[in-house]
């Protein structure tokens, strides 16, 4: 009888352990939190090389750091330059980056030497297919940690992972409710990390949806990356805090 409830109390617990380490059904699952180099066509790199030279080339006020959506702020250089023109802001983002292509930049020098008031950080998205939501948050928290030990004087502002919709033409689009299902509970853990004076969270995402909750094609065209306007509408929320974190 030992024998038996003993195995039935291990069996109890499966449930809850598939959920805090299962992967996505039908991917890999990569370490989250493991320096990774992006096998492109050269192009990582080659910006990776850009940004170490924008680092040596003179001073930097805020720095942002990410993937495509940081990218992307090429796309609205009006705003970028009204908002963060008078701070020397640079844009250190990648398209397609993960947190393991991050966490491999800043190991490979991209913060060695800078002194930047502000890190606006904001990465994970692209993870949201292949790792569970405590590994993200794992890797975002070790970026965190990273910033913070390379440049222990610079601030970051931490931005929740951007909200996803359905996506006709790429495969996020089938499954962009799961892939939410892993950024949310993301989100909420980010939000402990906020210890009010260095590190400091900023969730924009209700900004980006409407009022049935889905995104507005004008804010995201492709429900992932900002247009214009959705650049616009981070540059207004982020703001005010951004002001008082360069103080």
């Amino acid at each position: 009888m030992k024998t038996i409830s003993t195995t039935l109390a291990l069996l109890a617990l499966i449930p809850a352990a598939l959920a805090q380490t299962a992967a996505p059904v039908g991917r890999m699952h990569p370490d989250a939190s493991a320096a990774m180099a992006k096998k492109d066509d050269g192009q990582f790199l080659k910006l990776h090389e850009s940004f170490l030279a924008r680092g040596q080339a003179g001073p930097i006020g805020v720095l942002f750091l990410g993937d495509s959506i940081t990218n992307h702020w090429r796309i609205a250089p009006e705003i970028w330059n009204k908002y963060y023109g008078q701070f020397q802001a640079v844009n250190f983002g990648i398209s397609g980056d993960t947190t393991q292509n991050v966490i491999w930049r800043i190991e490979h020098g991209e913060l060695d030497g800078l002194h930047p008031r502000v890190v606006v950080l904001l990465i994970g998205t692209n993870n949201s297919g292949t790792n569970t939501a405590a590994e993200i948050f794992a890797a975002d928290k070790k970026i965190v940690d990273l910033i913070r030990a390379k440049i222990p004087d610079t601030k970051v502002l931490l931005l929740a992972i951007f909200p996803r919709g359905p996506r006709a033409k790429d495969g996020s689009g089938p499954n962009y409710a799961q892939r939410m299902a892993v950024l949310e509970p993301v989100n909420r853990q980010l939000a402990t990390l906020d210890d009010g004076t260095n590190v400091r969270y900023l969730d924009l995402g209700p900004k980006f949806r409407g009022p049935d909750g889905k995104i507005p094609d004008a804010l995201m065209a492709d429900q992932v990356h900002p247009t214009v306007a959705g650049y616009q509408v981070w540059a207004d929320a982020m703001q005010p805090l951004l002001v008082e974190m360069m103080r």
